[in-house]
């Protein structure tokens, strides 16, 4: 079930980036990076050769270092993201091809085309998959030397902006360069968001119950840690728990009914690992 869950995701996420693709980018000749960048660059100077067909040649090329280098896992999600992406800018390419920009004002294409875009490259990497190309790279940076998605996408994706500012004119080079910095901070936000869960530490008289409510109700678990008041001396126990949104409401609500003198700190946490939440890949 978990796997049918991942590639609904996976195909979630290749549409959106498909759709800003060829709906926002390509029309408006945005090579803002990344492998499809660099097909753009290649069918503006070859136009017989259409931007799919030249994202398969090159998605191959880096396939091949995608397996050795990350793993077979990463490689058959990317290998379905990808053929998925080329097909879904084949149908757009074939049937529903603009010849002119969406909206004739760059700065709303390359915003939206980036931010659409970085969304679903976003919901890709949560699934440990890719749409190929410098995506790959980016992975394999962020597993070696530990550098976030966003920027090793931005390490990347230098050397097609400049092919793009040769082939595209200054003007529109430039706008991709924006572009670029754009994606890789919004694919680390949307990613940020989707690993965000929220830390509580939990001071009550009510303690053994709340901890009932967190294993029975939430299905989550707790740690006691001893403490003593600073001002009265008081020996006492903090639970600290960590969850997300919905549970944490429902949980805030019921220590509320039981015990309206509980002392409650509450901060996100960036990402958890472990049981219960993002196992360790």
């Amino acid at each position: 079930m978990n796997k049918i869950r991942e590639y609904l995701l996976i195909t979630l996420g290749v549409f959106i980036v498909g759709f800003s693709i060829s709906v926002f980018l390509i029309p408006s000749k945005l090579a803002v990076g990344g492998i499809t960048g660099l097909a753009m660059v290649i069918n503006n100077m070859f136009p017989v050769l259409s931007v799919a067909k030249v994202l398969w040649v090159l998605n191959i090329i880096l396939f091949i270092i995608g397996f050795i280098s990350i793993g077979k896992q990463f490689g058959a999600k990317t290998i379905y993201a990808s053929f998925l992406l080329n097909g879904v800018i084949s149908v757009f390419e074939g049937y529903f091809k603009l010849k002119e920009p969406i909206v004739d004002d760059i700065l709303l294409n390359l915003v939206f085309g980036i931010v659409i875009g970085a969304i679903g490259l976003a919901v890709l990497f949560y699934q440990n998959a890719s749409t190929g190309g410098t995506d790959i790279i980016a992975k394999i940076l962020n597993k070696y030397f530990h550098t976030d998605i966003g920027k090793s996408l931005l390490m990347a994706d230098v050397i097609v902006t400049i092919l793009a500012i040769g082939t595209f004119g200054m003007r529109l080079g430039l706008y991709a360069v924006i572009g670029v910095v754009i994606n890789g901070y919004v694919i680390d936000g949307v990613i940020e968001g989707l690993n965000r869960r929220i830390q509580l530490n939990i001071v009550s008289r009510r303690n053994q119950e709340i901890i009932d409510f967190i294993h029975d109700e939430l299905d989550r678990s707790a740690t006691l840690y001893s403490a003593q008041g600073a001002y009265s001396g008081d020996d006492m126990k903090v639970v600290v728990t960590v969850m997300n949104k919905r549970e944490y409401i429902r949980l805030i609500k019921y220590i509320k009914s039981i015990d309206r003198d509980a002392f409650i700190t509450v901060s996100n946490v960036v990402e958890v690992l472990g049981e219960g939440f993002k196992l360790f890949e």
